[in-house]
């Protein structure tokens, strides 16, 4: 842990610089907007699992959505132009078989076979998909040498309806992303021996519960605002509600009172000793999507039982709460790039380059054979 710190110090000015170097600044600070500050929503029209009840528009949304990912995958062919190769490419999941479409980054001069360290990129939201606003991060990421693997795992919208309604909270949508590695191994260029996995919030808790379930498939993990526990985030949400948002299929068998078992095994915080890789958590104090008091549970856990594995950081009030890595510029349209610049404020910048960081010294993607 000691030699990790250190290393951090030592990076960080080299780091931001890269961070810099990589995005183009914002040239004013934007204002506080509530569809980037607190909840973790999609941007306005996408509402996900909050979204309206009825079935005709719930169909409405899921066509909607099938339209728009045409408009995504076009914005994403336009940012990897000139900085990286993109195939998106569907594989099997282990569980049932489902197709799961995922976006493969790879580096433009690869450097040889098993010389590159892969990542898993897992995206946030019950209802989400691969964001626009991830453009820079991943493009920062295969800059810096790893191929990065995102897949749309079940339940994610734009995809239709079977994969829409093949929801699984904390369960098979685990398995989906698991896959993915199966699928970086057969890619010549990725080091099996160096394959790190990321996400945000629901992705988060995927991350950590990857993490957890298959302790040494991974050589590091980062888990941002991941979502911690799920009896308390029920209790804090409303439990009814809560319980349709992330389980319409009732695939739990019941609410925490008549399942404690599941939501305990597909709760984060209860599988802190199962871990056995480095982790890096990033929480807020103003987070208005993983509360606070939910998430510090699992810093608490870390810190007190997997202290020479865990890199952990609580920032006080940063802007945008649970959306302060991600926050980005509002200018323009959606299939302009410039549109998802980041905001840069310096809570975003500190973390992104202590992620890199930690990223950087687990999986070593400046070296081509690691030993």
């Amino acid at each position: 842990m000691f030699r990790i710190v250190i290393a951090s110090i030592i990076a960080s000015a080299a780091s931001f610089a890269s961070f810099v170097s990589a995005q183009p600044l914002a040239q004013t600070q934007p204002a506080r907007n509530p569809a980037v500050t607190g909840q973790d929503v999609p941007p306005a029209g996408r509402q996900g699992g909050r979204g309206p009840q009825t079935p005709e528009q719930i169909q409405a949304r899921r066509d909607l959505e099938v339209q728009r990912q045409v408009s995504t995958d076009a914005t994403w062919r336009k940012g990897a132009e000139g900085v990286m190769t993109m195939e998106k490419i569907t594989y099997e999941s282990r569980v049932g078989g489902l197709p799961i479409p995922a976006f493969v980054f790879t580096p433009l001069q690869p450097r040889g076979a098993g010389s590159h360290p892969a990542l898993v990129w897992v995206h946030p939201d019950i209802r989400g998909h691969v964001y626009e606003y991830f453009i820079p991060y991943v493009q920062e990421a295969v800059r810096r040498g790893y191929v990065v693997i995102a897949p749309e795992y079940r339940g994610s919208w734009g995809y239709g309806a079977e994969h829409y309604d093949a929801i699984d909270y904390g369960g098979a949508e685990v398995d989906d992303v698991l896959t993915a590695v199966d699928y970086l191994k057969g890619i010549s260029i990725v080091d099996p021996g160096r394959i790190g996995i990321i996400g945000w919030s629901h992705g988060g808790m995927i991350t950590l519960l990857s993490a957890t379930r298959e302790p040494t498939t991974f050589t590091a993990a980062v888990a941002m605002v991941p979502v911690t526990n799920l009896f308390q985030r029920l209790a804090w949400k409303g439990v009814e509600r809560q319980h349709m948002a992330i389980d319409p299929a009732n695939r739990y068998g019941g609410l925490p009172s008549e399942q404690r078992d599941v939501y305990k095994e597909r709760s984060p915080v209860y599988q802190v000793d199962k871990l056995q890789i480095p982790v890096l958590v990033h929480i807020t104090r103003n987070d208005a999507d993983v509360n606070f008091e939910e998430a510090e549970q699992l810093v608490d856990a870390l810190r007190s039982r997997k202290a020479s594995l865990s890199e952990t950081k609580i920032y006080d009030d940063p802007q945008g709460g649970h959306l302060f890595d991600r926050q980005y510029t509002r200018d323009g349209e959606s299939t302009d790039l410039a549109y998802y610049t980041p905001s840069n404020t310096p809570e975003q910048r500190d973390s992104w380059n202590r992620v890199w960081t930690f990223l950087d010294w687990n999986l070593r993607p400046y070296q081509s054979v690691v030993k």
